[in-house]
């Protein structure tokens, strides 16, 4: 029940989400409301967002910090990281990993967006990991957030300016998403500058 976004454009990144919480079908916490409206969180040189139970923010976290080694630079070490979370998920924090019979695994009840300096990254509840190049959207209002961020993608604006113009969307068409946004930003790093050229 968010607009969650992150693109990738030149030498910039950046990744901006709503502040609106909403309880259920039929209840909202807006901004003015909410002391930690934030739904991006820093951790090391990466900021996440997660889309799901408003109980994963604190969640993941502190399994997070509780982790010693963790890697979050690259789509096969974020899959390690997240698969030595699950456990802690689990028996640190009781998630409850069940969601459909057929699933192949446990999911984590997720999904996550990471952004640094190496790339945009989303982590999927089953530990799917993709990298994306250009941009991507999660949350109820991605939709609106991913037609907005294509038509505006080709113009002369930078990645902020497109992410803005993601999460406005989301806003204006998803009754779980709400203004204000807040928005983050960091430079590619040059190793990633050159893989995405090569």
């Amino acid at each position: 029940m968010t607009t969650i976004v992150a693109v990738r454009k030149g030498n910039q990144i950046a990744i901006a989400a709503d502040s609106q919480t909403t309880f259920g079908d039929d209840q909202k916490l807006l901004a003015g409301y909410d002391c930690f409206h934030n739904k991006i969180f820093q951790h090391g040189d990466s900021y996440l967002a997660i889309s799901g139970s408003a109980a994963h923010d604190l969640v993941l976290q502190g399994a997070l910090k509780e982790l010693k080694k963790k890697d979050l630079t690259s789509r096969k070490g974020i899959f390690d990281t997240f698969r030595k979370l699950h456990p802690k998920l689990k028996d640190g924090f009781y998630l409850r990993p069940e969601e459909d019979e057929e699933d192949p695994y446990e999911s984590s009840q997720m999904m996550v967006v990471i952004v640094n300096a190496h790339g945009i990254f989303g982590v999927y509840p089953m530990r799917e990991i993709y990298q994306f190049s250009r941009f991507w959207a999660i949350g109820s209002g991605r939709k609106f957030a991913m037609g907005a961020m294509f038509a505006a993608y080709e113009q002369d604006l930078s990645a902020q300016e497109i992410a803005e113009i993601g999460v406005r969307a989301g806003c204006e068409f998803d009754v779980n998403s709400c203004l204000p946004m807040t928005v983050y930003t960091v430079e590619v790093a040059e190793d990633a500058a050159k893989e995405k050229t090569a």
